[in-house]
């Protein structure tokens, strides 16, 4: 199981991207895999061939009407691990013995 962290987007569209990136989430949030976005990126998890999938569907959306994209990706493969979106986090704070801010 792979859990994969990217942020695409346009570098020819000015100053504000939300419309960008609110395609970029929509294909994500249709996409049925386990995600969390955050202030600079989207974590999914699944299978190595239905993340990637994901984030070359973003990048076809993009590339229609943006010249220029830029994308970065990170990917965490563990075997046989599950629902490491969450658990990564709760461990920590396990160890911390409270909550982080989210």
């Amino acid at each position: 199981m792979v859990v994969l962290e990217f942020s695409i987007f346009p570098l020819d569209k000015g100053e504000s991207l939300s419309r960008f990136v609110t395609r970029v989430l929509e294909i994500v949030d249709r996409s049925g895999l386990d995600y969390q976005c955050h202030a600079m990126g989207t974590l999914l998890e699944g299978e190595w061939d239905a993340v990637m999938d994901v984030v070359r569907q973003c990048f076809e959306a993009l590339a229609e009407d943006c010249d220029r994209i830029e994308c970065a990706i990170k990917i965490d493969y563990q075997k046989g691990r599950k629902g490491r979106l969450l658990s990564k986090v709760a461990s920590v704070e396990e160890k911390l013995g409270r909550p982080l801010r989210k």
